[in-house]
């Protein structure tokens, strides 16, 4: 995919959907257990004062997530309210 947007990108206030994850192992295996799976949406809901982590709200929960980990999580672009609803 020529245009990849990832989660560490998304703005503040911003949503979008989960393509895929490029992580392995380990984290991987992290970043589903909180909800990060294929078509879950996404949405920053704020950052730290130096700007990491980021707070995203996930499935109903809010987790915060380094850049150093979000970077491997490849999103859609941002969605409308109304398709969040729907999930």
């Amino acid at each position: 995919m020529q245009n990849e947007h990832t989660l560490n990108e998304l703005g503040t206030g911003r949503r979008a959907i989960v393509v895929k994850l490029r992580a392995h192992g380990s984290m991987r295996r992290r970043l589903l257990d909180i909800g990060l799976t294929e078509g879950a949406a996404v949405e920053c809901v704020g950052r730290s004062p130096a700007g990491d982590p980021a707070a995203y709200l996930i499935r109903g929960a809010v987790i915060a997530i380094r850049s150093e980990d979000s970077i491997d999580v490849v999103i859609e672009q941002e969605v409308s309210n109304n398709a969040l609803s729907q999930e």
